[in-house]
């Protein structure tokens, strides 16, 4: 198996993208391996990315700003860095250029109920859409593609913890 440069963890909100992330950045700085970790809220602030209930927060804004991601990721993985990055970013065409342009590419995608992340709901967010508060909620009333070629799909199980999760990619990650 090709080394992993780029582990991009896709996943609606909720869903435990940034918690995994973090744990496997931990995990992967332990052993010395020079890696940076990116997270889509973070980024949002970074690319200058509107609020919710505006035009560019929807399909296409959100598209861009996915593109851009995954050319930064480019950008950062051949510098010999590997990137962990934790994003929505559910779409064909971003998965599609990703495998295409990005070395040593990894996808996971977890895969959780939409009641577990209702029950979740850790920014609001589909408690505020329920009310009529927010709109352009992925998985809601904004389309997604699910993954069609994730490396590891991550199906949900209740009570797993996050460190069995970031034990089980890696054996996933390093082919056992």
């Amino acid at each position: 198996m090709e080394e992993i440069r780029v582990l991009w963890i896709t996943g609606l909100s909720g869903a435990g993208k940034s918690t995994l992330a973090r744990e496997v950045t931990g995990r992967l700085r332990a052993m010395g391996r020079p890696v940076l970790l990116l997270d889509g809220d973070e980024l949002r602030e970074v690319f200058g990315a509107v609020a919710a209930n505006t035009a560019n927060h929807g399909r296409e804004g959100r598209l861009a700003l996915a593109l851009r991601y995954a050319r930064l990721c480019r950008v950062l993985a051949g510098q010999g860095v590997l990137v962990v990055i934790a994003t929505i970013s559910l779409f064909r065409e971003v998965h599609a250029w990703n495998r295409q342009h990005l070395p040593g590419y990894f996808e996971v995608y977890l895969k959780v109920p939409l009641e577990e992340l209702q029950r979740r709901d850790p920014k609001g967010i589909y408690r505020r859409f329920a009310s009529g508060e927010l709109t352009h909620v992925a998985g809601l009333d904004l389309p997604v593609d699910e993954p069609e070629g994730a490396d590891w799909v991550v199906d949900f199980v209740p009570g797993r913890s996050v460190a069995a999760l970031a034990e089980a990619l890696f054996e996933r990650m390093h082919g056992e």
